[in-house]
């Protein structure tokens, strides 16, 4: 199959533009307060680290803790991390872990939904962030399959969903054993060499591997600069120019809407 041309060619690299599908947007612009929705006026604590560049959220309780570590070491600069403790500064129970190449905006959805689940078991008798969780793990791939992902099982307790374009991907652990202590690993760009990975360790509520999926396949586009975007993966992207463009506005062809997904129950 031949491939098709850069849509970015004939751009202005300081173009603003939206693109879809989310996972080869590159990260975009990232700032703590859009992709940490938390109320810090509200008990909620910013810290910055002693290590230059490392900053720290942690909840009223000292139970959740959420931080961007960076490592000039790394290719993709750094790593964000989501971690929750049964009691205040205790042992991990939790962890999940972000390239900081992940789309800004996937980030923001899951922190959104940590904050939901935080204030659920606050105002409940129930625990949504320990032991409490009620959502079935077919409610983070429902989403997947009505998008058109492809399925493949393997004998070793994993399944594996796929995106039309193969650019991204859904690997979850349905059996508990072996040394393997992921339960969900979700990648995007190519599977040989991905631009980004997500990782959600065993006891991580199901609900936020759900609102990160959900983000995933969404069809709102992403607002980029096209120097922002990757640019080994460009010709997979659908793009349409935003009303400030210097060009008149040219449109690819976008995938269909999304069918409704039931919401989330508690």
């Amino acid at each position: 199959m031949k491939p098709r041309p850069d849509p970015f060619k004939d751009f202005d690299p300081a173009q603003t533009v939206k693109v879809l599908p989310r996972y080869l947007a590159g990260p975009g612009p990232v700032e703590l307060h859009t992709i940490w929705p938390f109320p810090f006026d509200e008990g909620w604590h910013l810290h910055p680290s002693a290590d230059e560049g490392m900053v720290f959220a942690i909840s009223p309780c000292a139970r959740l803790w959420t931080r961007f570590a960076p490592d000039l070491e790394k290719p993709g600069k750094g790593t964000w991390i989501i971690a929750a403790n049964r009691i205040p500064f205790g042992p991990r129970a939790w962890g999940i872990t972000f390239d900081a190449t992940t789309p800004a905006e996937l980030l923001h959805d899951v922190h959104a939904e940590l904050l939901d689940l935080y204030l659920e078991s606050r105002h409940s008798d129930k625990d949504y962030l320990f032991g409490d969780d009620v959502m079935a793990p077919h409610e983070v791939y429902t989403p997947l399959l009505a998008r058109g992902w492809s399925h493949s099982v393997k004998t070793d307790g994993t399944q594996t969903f796929r995106s039309p374009d193969g650019l991204s991907s859904v690997r979850h652990r349905y059996t508990i054993g072996g040394s393997d202590d992921l339960i969900w690993r979700v990648c995007g760009g190519y599977p040989s060499e991905p631009y980004w990975q997500a990782r959600f360790s065993h006891g991580a509520p199901t609900a936020l591997a759900a609102a990160f999926t959900a983000s995933l396949v969404s069809t709102e586009p992403l607002h980029r600069t096209v120097q922002d975007i990757p640019f080994h993966t460009r010709s997979h992207l659908y793009v349409a120019t935003t009303a400030a463009a210097k060009q008149p506005p040219t449109y690819s062809p976008a995938p269909p809407p999304a069918p409704p997904v039931a919401g989330r129950t508690r």
